[in-house]
């Protein structure tokens, strides 16, 4: 008998909660009752990860997990406590990959969070997967946040946790191939064309629009353009030396300098301020800018009135207020409302990389742009 691939979702009238009904691979019919009364979010919920097991499983019906003592949602939890403390960049700041981890664990708790862990294997795994797949997601985006969550389990086995067998079940399962998968491949990460960029940076404030010209002179990545500052640039000769206090390979033990010639050093003079540790692209001074700029182009006058009027409006105490130096999500989110505004297709700061590294690479030979890129491998640039 042909499988059924959407199962029917009806009223157990007995108990008055939900079953599906569903025809396995074996021809066989199968139902499972659900917890929750009909149509409650409880049942819903059973019902959309009962489906989500159905459509990813080779076999007619996921087995029950064993009743161990601690449950998905609690390893989650104490993973998290974990990332907080181990993936931090200066100071307490946590870096990008404790919010990677915080919406794996987000997909992996809503599906299974009651489960106990020792029963969380290839088939728990290729479900969150399939709903990753459902959710449009690409194909090599799918693949390293199931690879997270295959990290959090191995993590949990260290820790005595979970037995072994869970880290080794969720390590046989393969990644989606290319090709065999209805998850999309996004086209690589290329360079973006000069005219696109001259559109976008009339739209840009002043720093970001530092931003983005330090970044194309130089091909530094997006944060260490962010994080840059005076005390951090060497410029006793004349090629100027910027060394990133922390950089994506920092936590290796790995240097980074950057290169700053001629073009670059003028471009940063102009944002030399007389605190050497102060952030060189400073969004609280471009929002005062702006602020300026804007009172400054004001056609009608100031009366008392409206001076009364906005200081009672005002907030004395917001809840956001502009930081010191950009984040990397920020300064793409900026970008990306310039581009809008100019009609451009939206681009992301990463590509000014790319553009610098097929210029260099054109010019110069692969071993320079290796080099100016901070890459250790060839194979990489």
């Amino acid at each position: 008998m042909k499988r059924k691939l959407i199962p029917s979702y009806v009223l157990h009238q007995q108990s008055g909660r939900g079953r599906l009904l569903w025809t396995d691979t074996a021809g066989i019919r199968q139902q499972k009752l659900l917890p929750g009364p009909f149509n409650s979010p409880e049942s819903l919920l059973a019902k959309a990860r009962l489906e989500l097991e159905i459509a990813s499983s080779g076999t007619a019906t996921p087995a029950p997990s064993p009743n161990d003592a601690i449950s998905v949602a609690e390893v989650l939890a104490a993973f998290l406590q974990h990332a907080k403390r181990h993936y931090r960049g200066d100071g307490e700041t946590p870096t990008r990959e404790v919010d990677e981890f915080r919406l794996v664990i987000r997909h992996v708790r809503e599906l299974y969070g009651e489960m106990r862990a020792a029963g969380f294997g290839p088939l728990a795994i290729k479900t969150v997967r399939q709903r990753f797949v459902n959710a449009g997601w690409s194909r090599k985006t799918i693949n390293q946040r199931v690879g997270r969550i295959v990290r959090i389990f191995k993590w949990a086995v260290g820790e005595e946790l979970v037995p072994p067998a869970v880290h080794q079940g969720l390590a046989a399962v393969g990644g989606l191939q290319r090709g065999r998968t209805d998850a999309p491949d996004h086209d690589p990460v290329g360079p973006i064309e000069d005219a696109v960029i001259e559109a976008t940076l009339p739209h840009l404030n002043r720093h970001a629009r530092g931003l983005v010209e330090f970044q194309r002179l130089t091909g530094c990545r997006p944060g260490e353009a962010c994080r840059v500052r005076r005390c951090d640039i060497d410029t006793g000769g004349a090629v100027w030396v910027y060394t990133p206090r922390r950089h994506k390979n920092s936590h290796r033990g790995k240097a980074r300098v950057v290169a700053i010639g001629p073009k670059a050093q003028a471009l940063l003079r102009e944002f030399f301020v007389p605190d050497l540790d102060a952030h060189l692209f400073n969004p609280r001074l471009a929002v005062e800018e702006v602020r300026a700029a804007r009172a400054a182009a004001r056609k009608t006058p100031r009366w008392k009135s409206h001076l009364v009027r906005n200081a009672a409006k005002r907030v004395a105490a917001p809840k956001r207020t502009p930081g010191e130096s950009y984040a990397v999500t920020s300064y793409a989110h900026a970008v990306k409302q310039a581009a809008l505004k100019a009609g451009v297709a939206h681009w992301h700061p990463n590509q000014l990389r790319h553009t610098f590294a097929t210029r260099v690479r054109k010019q110069h030979g692969l071993e320079a742009a290796q080099v100016l890129l901070g890459h250790a491998r060839a194979d990489v640039t």
